[in-house]
């Protein structure tokens, strides 16, 4: 490894290099992030995503990706996790707009050298259109059908400060479901509730960590033997207190992916629908916060699934 770190050290900058910014690459690497080309902040500092209002060094840490936040003149530091970066063009530019078809003639050539003389087991694209000016389709976000060889193709959100019609929450939601991916652990078995009172309001759970904060429903993993009932009552005993409840309708199923946890690479969910005439909730585990919404209200907090009220909306007589 330390053979191709001094190469690219070496050939940062020099005349007649191919990018302003150099890659930082290694043999059997986890993953290998893929920019869309150098911008101006970028290619002055020599490192990859310098601006500072870009998330990509963030996000990386906060899915867990990396063991602690990165700084951009760290870059070299990433292939001691496994991780190394790349541009699908090299010309630097002053927005990803400015670039031309051309710019990315032999990227894909490129990218499949790459997957076959270094074998990473992932390739991730940071923005559409790192993947689309690559291979000349339209891609969806997330794990894509296409391989090169043995390895995966992922396509993130961009992570620029131009895109800020994205939100953190949905950027860290899909920076998490690559590192819950890239683990290869199977999904924890979750079961869950969806408590309904005589207001029509929802019972959710606050968490926080040093990038923000989300309510999700109560409960938890299902133990060995359980049944769905079983493991309900337990978790919402331990969480909130509530015993003595009835059992209601499955609502939905749900997979989720993340790293939060180092044995399981995220969660299957089901969620059960709980009706209660009154109660109030009484913290028993580590959440931060019980309190009950009105479903008008979710819009204005981050919940997981970020799409709770919409499926809270959508459930029979809510």
């Amino acid at each position: 490894m330390g053979e191709y770190v001094a190469h690219a050290k070496d050939m940062a900058g020099r005349d007649g290099t191919p990018s302003d910014v150099p890659d930082v690459l290694a043999p059997d690497l986890r993953v290998v992030f893929v920019g869309i080309n150098p911008g101006r902040v970028s290619a002055a500092a020599r490192a990859h995503f310098a601006n500072p209002r870009n998330d990509f060094w963030r996000l990386l840490h906060a899915a867990r990706l990396t063991s602690r936040l990165y700084a951009p003149a760290e870059q070299f530091s990433l292939l001691d996790e496994g991780i190394g970066v790349t541009n699908a063009a090299y010309r630097t530019t002053p927005g990803s707009g400015d670039l031309r078809r051309a710019d990315f003639a032999g990227s894909a050539e490129r990218l499949e050298r790459i997957a076959r003389e270094l074998g990473p087991q992932w390739l991730a694209f940071v923005g559409k259109e790192a993947y689309r000016g690559t291979f000349g389709t339209r891609p969806d976000l997330g794990l894509q059908q296409e391989t090169l060889g043995e390895t995966k193709l992922f396509v993130l959100p961009s992570t620029s400060p131009a895109n800020a019609a994205v939100p953190w929450e949905e950027r860290l939601l899909w920076f998490r479901q690559l590192a819950g991916r890239m683990s290869g652990l199977p999904l924890r078995d979750n079961v869950r509730a969806a408590i309904h009172d005589a207001r029509a309001r929802v019972l959710l759970l606050r968490y926080a960590d040093a990038y923000g904060e989300w309510w999700v429903t109560p409960g938890g993993g299902r133990e060995a033997g359980e049944s769905d009932e079983e493991t309900l009552r337990r978790e919402l005993a331990e969480e909130v207190g509530l015993t003595g409840f009835e059992l209601g309708a499955l609502l939905w199923k749900l997979e989720h992916w993340d790293h939060d946890d180092p044995e399981y690479g995220g969660s299957s969910s089901r969620v059960y629908r709980v009706d209660v005439k009154a109660f109030e909730p009484v913290l028993v585990t580590e959440a931060l916060q019980a309190r009950w919404f009105e479903l008008a209200e979710l819009a204005r907090v981050a919940t997981r699934p970020p799409d709770l009220a919409e499926r809270l909306s959508s459930a029979s007589d809510w």
